[in-house]
Order: structure tokens, then sequence, then C-alpha cells
């Protein structure tokens, strides 16, 4: 069964009852499910929280204005659809150093890049950081998270239905 096959009802339910927020808004975050994850590699598996965008509100608010991030939590951003390699991420509005991994349907990473914040004060002036490969969702995390737990391609992000990692 496809990681996040556990995920669809929870995150349809728990979403219905949030508002969407306002892209760049300075206030404290909307409030977004929640979940237990790991990322499993190898010869490890490192417990993480992931809060999970998978509306296109929560998607294109992102990380914006956060000045701060959990040591190992990050945020999933979820599609319904495959998404093409050209497809990227940026960092307009977000205050803080990220990495992002883009993950196939079945939760494996297949790519990863570094995004640094963006100081412009227009969303034009902003790179964009494609994956380089198609996918179906991506997970930000702090910058070198990836890197400290020795995670790299071909490792995978999932979500066990009772939140415990396997080891």
């Amino acid at each position: 069964m496809k990681a996040f096959t556990y995920l669809i009802p929870f995150c349809a339910l728990a979403l219905a009852g949030c508002g969407a927020a306002e892209a760049g808004k300075d206030s404290a975050p909307a409030e977004l499910a929640s979940v237990r994850a790991c990322f499993v590699s190898e010869d490890a598996s490192y417990p993480v929280t992931v809060e999970i965008a998978s509306e296109s509100e929560a998607r294109k608010k992102g990380l914006m204005g956060r000045r701060t991030l959990d040591k190992h939590a990050g945020m999933v951003f979820e599609y319904q659809e495959e998404r093409p390699a050209s497809y990227g991420f940026w960092m307009y509005k977000t205050l803080i150093p990220l990495d992002i991994a883009f993950l196939d349907e079945d939760g494996v990473i297949v790519s990863m890049r570094h995004m640094l914040p963006c100081t412009s004060s227009h969303s034009s002036g902003c790179p964009v950081y494609p994956a380089g490969t198609s996918f179906w969702s991506a997970v930000e995390m702090n910058s070198g998270y990836f890197k400290s737990q020795d995670l790299e391609v071909g490792d995978r992000l999932i979500w066990p239905p009772d939140g415990t990692c396997p080891r």
C-alpha cells in the first residue's frame, strides 16, 4: 500500500476545519494537520513531525513568515497528481534556509535541493528551485537536516499508521 494512502482521509477531515492562510501574512501560521512520520534509510529510521499542506492555499503559504522550525519538524506538500520535473519551489517571504526532498508516489526521495531565503520584496525576484525529476509530494526540513541524518535519494518518508518508526 502506498505511504500516503493512510494520510488522505485524515488530512481531508483535519483540513476541512482549517481556514486558508493569507499568503505572506506575518501573523501566526494557520493550523495544519501534523503527523508523526519517519525518514527511512537502509541503516536507520528517523522520526519527524510534519505538517501536511494538501490544499492549494496551504501549499502557497508553506513556511512563509516562520522564524524557526523545530529540529525534527517539517512540512509535506501533497499533490493529487504528479508534478513535472520543471515544477519547483521558491522562498518568497520565507525567513529560514530549508532543504527540500521531492518524493515519488511511494514516498521515495527522487531529488533533493538546498534553498536559501529570498530577500526580494517582490516574488518575481526570488529564484525557483525545480525538482529536476517528476514527483508527487515534497518535504521541507531545516537546512542541513538531510545531510545530518545521511539521508539521500532512494531513502523514503513514511507515515506508519501507529506513528511508530521501524527500527
